[in-house]
C-alpha cells in the first residue's frame, strides 16, 4: 500500500524522534494501555468490527490491559504516526513496514500475518485492453507503495521498465476521482477503490496481484521493544484477530459480521464479499504460521528490498539493498544481521494454533 514523496519529510522527523525516544534502558516497566491504528482495507476490517463487537475488550481484559483501536483515514499517515511513536502498532504491508518504520530506525515486528493480496491490487487502463499499451502513459498511483511495486513487477512481465512510463503521485483518497478526470489513462490502486474504478465501463484491469501471489502481505505490526516488554499485547492482538476471523466463517453469525465490516469500510456487502474473494485470508493461526515460516517469505522480502533500494526508500546514503536486516522464524535473516529492524514473528500465532493463548 502506501508511501508517498510527501511523507519523506515526516519520515525524517519520525526517525529523529524515534532515535531519541528509544534511547532508554533495555527493560521498561510493563504498560497497561496500548493504541493500535488501522485504515480501510478489506483485510483489515476485522479490527474495527472486533472493537465494535467487544472482542477487543474481551481479550484485553483477559491479559489485564487496555487496547484502543484507532482509525486513521490516510494510510501513509497512520504509518508515519506509528513511526513517530504515537501508536504501539499499526496495520501495514510488508513493504511499507520495511520502507517507513524499519528504514526510519524503528525496530518493528510483524506479529500477525493476516493475508496476502490475491487480486486486491491492480493496474487499470482506460480504453485499452493489455498491459503493453501502458507504454508512454502517465500512471496515477501512490508512489513508492505496493502499488508502485506491483506496477514494476507487471512492467517486467511484458518487457517494459519504469523508464517507459511516467508515474503521477496520487493519494489513495483521491485515486477514484483521478480516474474520472479526462486526462487520466492509467492507474494502480487497491480495494475498495479498485472495485469502484473497475465498475467504470472504460476500465480494464490488465495486471493484478494474483499474478504475484504472496508478495503483497498485510500485517499487524508493533514496536519490537514494546512487544518485548509487554508480551501480553502480542497475545491479546492474536487472540482478537483469530476469534474475529473464526466468527466471519460462522454459518450463522458470519454474514452479519461481514455485513458490519462492509458498512464500516463504506462498501456494499456484495462489493465486500467480492474483495474477500481476491484476498487470501489466513483464517486459522496454523495457516498463518505456515506462511510466515515458509522460506518463500525470505525470497519475497529479497525482491521487496531490491525494489525499495532501487527507489531510494531505504534511507539516504544506503549502499545496498541489504543495509536493513530482516529476521524470520527459525533464525533465518536477510540483510545486515547487525542492523535488524524488521522481524516476522510467528511465535504468538503459534500459541494460538496450539490452543495456548
Amino acid at each position: 500500500m502506501k508511501f508517498s514523496k510527501s511523507s519523506v519529510s515526516k519520515l525524517l522527523l519520525a526517525a529523529a524522534f524515534c532515535t531519541a525516544t528509544f534511547a532508554m534502558p533495555a527493560q521498561a516497566a510493563p504498560k497497561k494501555e496500548f493504541n493500535v491504528a488501522w485504515s480501510i482495507y478489506v483485510g483489515w476490517m476485522p479490527w474495527p468490527y472486533a472493537d465494535q463487537a467487544g472482542i477487543v475488550k474481551k481479550w484485553a481484559d483477559k491479559y489485564g490491559i487496555k487496547i484502543k483501536v484507532t482509525q486513521i483515514n490516510d494510510y501513509v499517515e497512520s504509518i508515519n504516526q506509528y513511526t513517530a511513536g504515537k501508536f504501539d502498532g499499526v496495520v501495514m504491508t510488508n513493504m511499507d513496514a520495511l520502507t517507513i518504520p524499519a528504514a526510519g530506525g524503528v525496530d518493528t515486528t510483524a506479529v500477525i500475518i493476516g493475508d496476502y493480496s490475491n487480486g486486491n491490487d491492480g493496474v487499470v487502463l482506460k480504453n485499452a485492453k493489455t498491459l503493453g499499451a501502458i507504454k508512454g502513459q502517465s500512471v496515477n498511483l501512490v508512489e513508492f507503495s505496493v502499488s508502485h511495486y506491483l506496477l514494476a513487477r507487471g512492467l517486467s512481465s511484458v518487457g517494459l521498465a519504469e523508464k517507459d512510463i511516467k508515474t503521477v503521485n496520487t493519494s489513495d483518497a483521491d485515486i477514484v476521482s483521478a480516474y474520472k478526470a479526462a486526462g487520466t489513462t492509467a492507474l494502480v490502486t487497491w480495494n475498495p477503490q479498485l472495485s469502484e474504478i473497475n465498475a467504470e465501463p472504460t476500465a480494464t484491469m490488465v495486471f493484478d496481484s494474483s499474478k504475484i501471489p504472496g508478495e503483497i502481505i498485510d500485517t499487524m505490526s508493533v514496536n519490537t521493544k514494546t512487544l518485548k516488554d509487554n508480551p501480553a499485547l502480542g497475545k491479546a492482538l492474536v487472540g482478537i484477530w483469530f476469534e474475529t476471523l473464526k466468527l466471519m466463517q460462522d454459518p450463522v453469525k458470519g454474514k452479519a459480521a461481514r455485513e458490519a465490516m462492509a458498512k464500516l469500510s463504506g462498501s456494499s456487502i456484495a462489493s465486500f464479499e467480492g474483495q474477500l474473494k481476491t484476498t487470501k485470508m489466513f483464517y486459522t493461526p496454523a495457516e498463518a504460521v505456515n506462511f510466515t515460516s515458509d522460506p518463500k517469505l525470505v525470497k519475497t522480502m529479497d525482491l521487496v528490498s531490491g525494489f525499495s533500494f532501487d527507489h531510494g526508500l531505504l534511507g539516504q546514503g544506503v549502499a545496498s539493498k541489504d543495509a536493513i536486516g530482516i529476521a524470520f522464524p527459525g533464525g533465518a535473516t536477510l540483510g545486515d544481521k547487525k542492523n535488524i529492524k524488521l522481524r516476522f514473528d510467528a511465535s504468538f500465532m503459534k500459541l494460538a494454533a496450539d490452543g495456548k493463548l
